[in-house]
C-alpha cells in the first residue's frame, strides 16, 4: 500500500467490544460509538477496504485499514 500522509488519520479507542472515535471527522459530534465489531476491525487492520457511515452525520468514512490506534482514509481528515 502507498504510504499516506499523518492527515488520512483519526483516531480511534477499544472500550471493551466497543470502538469508539472521540470526535466526528464530518460534524464534530464527539464521543461517537461506532457499528463497528472486532470482526470488521479485524479486517480492517488486514488492509480490507470499508465505507463506514457514520451514526452522528451519516457522512460516509472511506477506511482504507487500521492499525491499533487510527483509522486510515483515502481523503485528508485532519485540517
Amino acid at each position: 500500500m502507498t504510504v499516506l500522509p499523518f492527515s488520512h488519520t483519526w483516531p480511534y479507542e477499544v472500550s471493551g467490544k466497543d470502538i469508539y472515535v472521540s470526535a466526528c471527522p464530518y460534524c464534530g459530534q464527539e464521543q461517537v460509538l461506532t457499528q463497528i465489531g472486532s470482526r470488521q476491525l479485524e479486517r480492517m487492520k488486514e488492509q480490507k477496504k470499508v465505507e463506514w457511515v457514520m451514526p452522528c452525520c451519516h457522512a460516509i468514512f472511506p477506511i482504507l485499514e487500521a492499525d491499533d490506534d487510527y483509522f486510515w482514509a483515502d481523503e485528508p481528515l485532519r485540517k
